[in-house]
């Protein structure tokens, strides 16, 4: 059974810092791509991160100005999130995704919000 499951969101105050985490089980973890998605009240989902199945290749969402770092183990078939100075816009639901090829896996999503 594929699970990805996400951990680590919480009530965070502005320019804090927290850690998302993302286990994987139910598939070959190291041959996937893994993503981080977030989705904002009332708006569309948008991809944060990207990170290839061996960690060579990063892309980050331009409006994130290097406040963001994916990283990824495949020994613990886990990928990571790192937020930086955050701001009460982050808040949001953030979603990992695992996808090689047309196959694709979605988490259910750790809710962060940003706020004094």
């Amino acid at each position: 059974q594929v699970q990805l499951v996400e951990s680590g969101g919480g009530l965070v105050q502005p320019g804090g810092p927290l850690r998302l985490s993302c286990a994987a089980s139910g598939f070959t973890f190291s041959s996937y791509a893994m993503r981080w998605y977030r989705q904002a009240p009332g708006k569309e989902r948008e991809l944060v991160a990207a990170i290839d199945s061996i960690g060579g290749l990063l892309t980050y969402a331009r409006s994130l100005t290097g406040r963001f770092t994916i990283s990824r183990d495949n020994a613990k078939n886990t990928v990571y999130l790192q937020m930086n100075s955050l701001k009460p816009e982050d808040t949001a639901v953030y979603y990992c995704n695992a996808i090689r090829l047309r196959v694709e896996y979605w988490g259910k999503g750790t809710l962060v919000t940003v706020s004094s």
